[in-house]
């Protein structure tokens, strides 16, 4: 029985036809029409009409029926504010209990009577809408969950389905209903008689898994069996379409827990496999089941490892799907035709691609050890096979594994080599290209050795290939040699230009445009890498790059010119402003005129100009102030870009958005938020350019400043729609200062008035926050503008607001230390850290050490004025360094160090803070600890004053030890030794009369040296062993030719530079006369460059 009166459906039945009418006029009407006179006048009768609307009995027509079903929840989604509510709420929860009561009861029926599945679908969203909407607000719809366990049981598939489908939407209204009862429902859906409930069944189960804790998974483990028992029949009837969905359900729970299908892993690989093989499904399950296989390697590789077959079956498997390539185009004249780069994106969904990416995985979590057997098993066979397409996949299989395989492959190159090299020489243009590739891939993984040892290999087979027949193959060698020649020291690149020039320059004439533009690419990177060198070929190439810029306007050579500007500005950079001559001048000017007939938002030259007006900022120097007014308006418009944002609120804009490049779509409440990126992207571009100028130009960038910093800067920090806008303006902020401390002085007033401005702003943004990488930013944007405006340029208030920010930093850095210590413990064997764990992790490592830097910088310009609002974190630096956790005991150990080194003798009134964690820490088994300890031993001897002065001598024997243990020298111990060893000579400096037995602990001293390493603790060590020299210790002239030779050994290693190393080898003199050394014989016992070095020294 319908609540509403025949007037009310009667108006509302020619509102949805007018909503749904082909004629913009009116429909715009209609929805003109549905806001003003029922979603603001009455939107419970709206809510209440359309869901009698949904009903058959008030509709026969279908489309009706499934339209305002959609519509009811689009509507229920909007928000309003309730007279008297603080917040507003979505417009559903707003209604009175009564109406919604009434609303829920016919949505309820709908479900029940509703006969056609597309139209179900649509009630079962409907639902679905309002039962997110109580779970999120923590409110109950009582009725529901009964129903819908009811509906899963009912005689109707259509009903059994149309549960599940509610449930996988919206997992909350099961997540805490007793176990039983849930996994009873889910076990008569896994074995349904009908293949949608049980494909559903599994959907809702998998997103019913993903909502429940860790901990209360495992329950639902036994499950897996029965849900794995849907598969093998969909395979043999040959039900692609379902057992795709079945693999994705698949897909999601193995992300989750993949050790949850550990005891039946065995027979899922081999199940897998063998749709893999099937070529009769299609491509689309065959590279779902890869895709399965993959998420094991990605999220519990050791289970994969541990299996007899799976690596070498999923090695097998992959070359095999990556030889399905250009079955229609066998002589690759369809390819050839085609622009390099464009028919790639067309293939990305094809099967080839599939079995590239997956073994780029497989190779990057599994590792070398476990994927090359099974691949260089094939690849030798392969690349000796009479098949192109065998030839193409064994060489993009070395590409794609040489980044996750580096460590092993990396001592084979020869033998990789051997095989890749011939292909550039391939009958085949398409194994020619991949040959290329794989040789650009090698270049970038094995950046160094590729480029030291095996440069006349690669130069020499690569730079023919710029002259083969096949635009794509000259274009992709081109491309090859960036990937080589950006990793490339100039002096190895120098014995190649003239052939790499002339065969790059060859490619400037071709008739393709794409292959000009690659060219100029290349040209671009081996000038970067080349520097001075290049100045050789400026005559000859500079002038074209002009013509391309002068001649070439027509739209189509946009990007060719955008390539030109980056080209002449890189070579630019390559051989500077004096090489250039008027030309830099020239440059700018032509630079200017393409920017004034830039007059489209797609046209690529904007986004290259950019990044030429920085080069050419940094080529010109103070050259370029005269060019900031046309510079800056075009870069401030873009600096100051507000966010494009979008509600999306129903599927059909939701799809469109989903096709058009440029836009990120963000779920929120049952909403779609579609973010513009594009424009986000080139506002981060804008500030980072800023930055550039900034950091270049100092003063003279003074009077773009404060617009700047108040219009872009200060609201970047926080433009939460984009962290890489926030990060780039916190870049900025402590650059613009400086160039308005150095425009106006260190003390004037304007840049008094600007820092309380933007310190205000930096302190707000230091408080937690969900992006912990962005918030190590905001921390550092504040340590480096302290920096900038130098001592005491924080009052009390400042400190204090520091320091509250920093309270509730670590405060949630403990909440998530403790949420990722519960989830390891429920973590089961062999189930490694996940990647998103590992990244947390490194986050928040970053995290503290830029707060540490924080801490260390306010100490540093404020003194003991910090100590008030410092002793208040007390109780975090106690629990921080005594905890198990390393990370954790260094970031307080270091800030202990900042309170001995910056508050001198009031540093005692810390002591029972500081004394046993240095004595522990000198202990610790992680160098770095050790070396932070050590370092504040030796700060509290140099800077304490008398009150450490039993402490620090008490430490000496400790000192001692760390410079002596087994591995004291080995690569991440010797900071912690040097640090130990500068310790010592600072305690025997400033403590000398305490030591009892001082003669002979420096004897032992002497034995920590030399200081090779540590250039903050060297000048302290041979500082002192200086003075010992001048006083002519006995110790040092008995074992003069050991200090002799650590002096030496210090200069060849700069640890010691300036006026120390001038004392240092003033006294090494006096020691060479007063113990009579054979310098010249200690000094033959030394590498040639030692001797050099030191010879220079004593001339």
């Amino acid at each position: 029985m319908s609540l509403l009166t025949p007037e009310v459906h009667t108006a509302l039945s020619q509102l949805l036809q007018g909503l749904q009418s082909g004629q913009n006029n009116v429909r715009s009407a209609a929805e003109e029409q549905l806001n003003n006179e029922w979603v603001v006048a009455r939107p419970d009768v709206l809510l209440m009409g359309l869901v009698e609307q949904m009903q058959i009995q008030m509709s026969q027509d279908a489309s009706i029926r499934s339209f305002a079903a959609v519509l009811f929840r689009r509507i229920s989604t909007k928000t309003r504010k309730n007279p008297g509510a603080s917040e507003p709420r979505e417009l559903f929860l707003t209604l009175t209990g009564a109406q919604q009561v009434a609303i829920r009861s016919k949505l309820l029926e709908c479900l029940q009577t509703e006969m056609l599945s597309h139209v179900r679908n649509k009630v079962g969203d409907a639902i679905a809408e309002i039962a997110r909407q109580y779970t999120d607000d923590q409110e109950q719809w009582p009725e529901l969950l009964g129903s819908l366990f009811q509906a899963s049981q009912s005689e109707q598939a259509g009903q059994r389905e149309s549960a599940f489908r509610i449930f996988a939407t919206t997992p909350g209204i099961i997540e805490k209903q007793h176990e039983d009862a849930v996994q009873s429902a889910f076990a008569k859906g896994f074995k349904d008689p009908e293949i949608d409930v049980r494909i559903a069944a599994m959907e809702a189960f998998a997103s019913f898994f993903r909502a429940i804790e860790k901990k209360s998974q495992k329950k639902y483990y036994a499950a897996v069996a029965e849900i794995l028992n849907i598969l093998p029949p969909l395979k043999e009837q040959g039900d692609a379409d379902n057992l795709t969905k079945a693999l994705v359900a698949l897909i999601e729970l193995a992300e989750i827990a993949p050790t949850m299908f550990k005891s039946l892993f065995s027979s899922l690989v081999q199940f897998s496999i063998t749709v893999i093989q099937d070529k009769d499904l299609g491509d689309q399950p065959r590279q779902n089941a890869l895709e399965l296989m993959a998420t094991f390697a990605d999220y519990n590789p050791s289970m994969c490892k541990k299996d007899a077959s799976y690596t070498s079956d999923m090695v097998t498997q992959c070359l095999s799907l990556m030889t399905d390539i250009g079955m229609d185009d066998d002589d690759a004249a369809e390819w050839n035709a085609s622009e390099d780069g464009k028919l790639d994106v067309e293939e990305s969904d094809l099967n080839h691609v599939a079995g590239e990416q997956c073994m780029d995985r497989l190779a990057n979590k599994l590792g070398g050890q476990a994927v090359l057997p099974p691949t260089f098993n094939w690849l030798p066979r392969m690349m000796q096979s009479s098949a192109w397409r065998d030839r193409h996949a064994a060489l993009m299989a070395i590409s794609a594994i040489s980044e996750g395989c580096r460590d092993l492959m990396i001592g084979e190159l020869d033998k990789v080599l051997a095989l890749v090299v011939p292909a550039l020489r391939d009958p085949h243009s398409r194994v020619r290209w991949a040959g290329c590739n794989a040789l650009g891939q090698m270049s970038t993984d094995f950046a160094g050795t590729m480029q030291e040892k095996y440069h006349n290999i690669v130069l020499t087979n690569i730079v023919p290939v710029l002259e083969s027949a096949e635009p794509r193959v000259q274009s992709h060698a081109a491309a090859a040699l960036v990937n080589f020649c950006e990793e490339a020291e100039k002096e190895t690149l120098e014995p190649y230009l003239d052939d790499l020039l002339r065969g790059l320059l060859q490619l400037l004439q071709s008739p393709k445009r794409f292959v000009q533009e690659q060219a100029l690419s290349t040209i671009a990177t081996i000038a970067d890498s080349a520097e001075a060198a290049f100045g050789k070929y400026y005559d000859t190439l500079m002038p074209l790059l002009f013509n391309v810029l002068r001649q070439d306007t027509e739209k189509e050579y946009r990007l060719l010119r955008a390539k030109a500007m980056e080209c002449a500005t890189l070579i630019a950079l390559a051989v500077g402003k004096e090489r250039m001559g008027q030309d830099a001048l020239n440059l700018v000017q032509l630079l200017g005129s393409v920017q004034a007939n830039i007059t489209e938002s797609d046209d690529p030259q904007a986004q290259y100009l950019l990044h030429c007006w920085g080069r050419m900022c940094r080529v010109l120097g103070s050259d370029f102030v005269s060019y900031l007014p046309s510079v800056m308006p075009p870069l401030m418009e873009l600096a100051s870009a507000k966010a494009d944002i979008t509600l999306l609120d129903d599927d059909e804009q939701i799809a469109t958005y989903e096709q058009e490049e440029g836009w990120e779509l963000v779920p929120l409440k049952g909403k779609v938020i579609g973010i513009k990126t594009s424009i986000l992207e080139d506002k981060h571009m804008a500030i980072e350019l800023i930055a550039i100028y900034a950091q270049q130009l100092e003063a003279a960038f003074e009077p773009y400043v404060f617009q700047i910093m108040t219009e872009v800067s200060l609201p970047g920090l926080a433009f939460f729609f984009h962290d890489p806008v926030r990060v780039a303006s916190a870049k900025s902020v402590p650059l613009l200062l400086n160039a308005y401390k150095k425009a106006h002085g260190e003390r004037s007033q304007p840049l008094a008035a600007l820092w309380e401005k933007t310190l205000e702003k930096v302190l707000e943004v230091l408080t937690p926050e969900l992006a912990i990488d962005t918030l190590a930013e905001m921390y550092q944007c504040f340590y480096e503008s302290v920096e900038v405006l130098g001592k005491e340029c924080l009052t009390g208030n400042h400190m204090g607001a520091f320091i509250d920010a920093a309270k509730g930093t670590l405060e949630e850095y403990q909440v998530r230390v403790r949420k990722r210590l519960e989830d390891r413990q429920d973590n089961e064997d062999g189930e490694e850290e996940s990647e998103e764990t590992l990244f947390a992790i490194e986050d928040d490592q970053t995290l503290l050490s830029d707060m540490n830097k924080a801490f260390h910088t306010i100490f540093k310009n404020q003194g003991i004025s910090f100590l008030p609002s410092w002793q208040k974190l007390l109780p975090f630096y106690d629990s921080f360094i005594t905890n198990p956790d390393s990370t954790q005991r260094q970031w307080a150990l270091c800030i202990m160090d900042d309170v001995l080194e910056f508050c001198g003798e009031q540093s005692w009134n810390y002591q029972q803070h500081i004394r046993q964690p240095l004595i522990d820490g000198m202990r610790d088994e992680i160098p770095a600890n050790r070396q932070a300890a050590c370092y504040g031993v030796g700060i509290a001897a140099q800077k304490g004053g008398p009150s450490w002065g039993p402490f620090v001598t008490e430490s000496l024997a400790t000192l001692l030890q760390v410079c002596h243990v087994a591995s004291a020298r080995e690569d991440d111990h010797v900071f912690a030794t040097e640090n130990a060893s500068a310790s010592i000579a600072k305690i025997l400096q400033s403590h000398g009369s305490r030591i009892p037995d001082r003669q002979s602990v420096i004897n032992h001293w002497l034995d920590t040296l030399p200081v090779v390493n540590d250039d903050e603790a060297a000048p302290y060590a041979y500082m002192y062993l200086a003075s010992l020299i001048d006083l002519q210790n006995p110790a040092v002239l008995q074992s003069a030719s050991k200090a002799f030779v650590s002096i030496c050994l210090a200069l060849e290693a700069e640890t010691i530079q300036g006026q120390t190393a001038q004392r240092a080898v003033a006294s090494a003199k006096n020691l060479v006369q007063a113990a009579g050394i054979d310098a010249n014989g200690v000094l033959a016992t030394l590498t040639p460059e030692t001797q050099q070095t030191v010879r220079a020294y004593f001339a």
